[in-house]
């Protein structure tokens, strides 16, 4: 019983020589530090942002500048990005210093790359690599339509840890730079476009090769975006035993499927037109 009393004795002595009043006037000055940091930062991430976005997208844009728009687009997205991780840093360093954690010895210690792997970041590590080559590499741009494993579509943001890639039927990929190893980019050379009509064993080949040729020469080809007027590549064989004459043009990045479609229209009706049937 005395050592019970003795203890609560001894925590009511050491609350007593507390100076609560020097205790709530520094938690109110970090409160305080804290609130006006973030403020400032905020201030400067509005203006900064206005900045950029002023600079890529009516200053560079309105010069002479070689630079294409995909590329204005792409260097825009990963200045960005810099920008608000080097504000979230300084935040972040801000908070820690406030509250009395010396990160500066910290980091002269163990050192930035150290402490990184410390705190299990050797995945933001590896993604910002990645993203650096890729970038510095120019293997893909905003406004590309590029396949990464499985997953195919345009490209809509390029930062330092992921790529996103909008797909046709709408879904946002977000892929870590860390797992782009092969990428393919549809959107810097012609595309084909291949379109097979299938043909009966006995149909009046002449005369279809004729109708086609005659519409491959009738179209539009700037309209079209085609670089390479369509032209008969032979015949093949399907995998169910269907005999098709195929044809190939060349195109524009990303008008190959309007392409097929319009001329495959086209052909088919012309086709059907001179009262040759088709296999169905």
């Amino acid at each position: 019983m005395p050592s019970s009393l003795n203890l609560n004795t001894l925590i009511k002595n050491m609350f007593l020589k507390v100076d609560w009043e020097s205790v709530l006037q520094h938690i109110a000055s970090v409160v305080i530090q804290l609130v006006l940091l973030t403020v400032v930062l905020l201030l400067i991430n509005w203006i900064g942002k206005k900045i950029i976005r002023h600079i890529f997208k009516t200053g560079l844009r309105g010069t002479k500048a070689t630079i294409s728009p995909k590329k204005l687009d792409t260097i825009y997205t990963l200045i960005l990005n810099i920008f608000k991780y080097i504000l979230m840093f300084f935040w972040i360093y801000a908070i820690l210093s406030a509250i009395g954690i010396p990160v500066g010895t910290l980091i002269a210690g163990a050192g930035i790359f150290s402490l990184a792997i410390g705190l299990g970041a050797q995945g933001f590590v590896s993604d910002m690599v990645n993203g650096f080559f890729i970038l510095l590499e120019q293997q893909i741009s905003v406004g590309d339509t590029i396949k990464i494993g499985a997953i195919e579509g345009r490209v809509t943001y390029v930062g330092i840890r992921t790529t996103q890639i909008q797909s046709t039927d709408g879904t946002l990929n977000y892929i870590p730079n860390r797992n782009i190893t092969v990428v393919s980019n549809k959107s810097r050379n012609n595309m084909q476009a291949l379109m097979e009509i299938p043909i009966a064993s006995d149909a009046p080949f002449d005369k279809i090769t004729k109708i086609i040729d005659d519409i491959s020469n009738d179209i539009n080809l700037e309209e079209l975006q085609i670089t390479k007027k369509p032209a008969i590549l032979g015949f093949a064989n399907q995998n169910d035993g269907t005999l098709v004459i195929q044809i190939a043009a060349y195109t524009k990045p990303g008008a190959q499927f309007n392409v097929k479609n319009v001329l495959l229209k086209d052909y088919l009706s012309a086709i059907k037109d001179a009262g040759i049937e088709l296999p169905k």
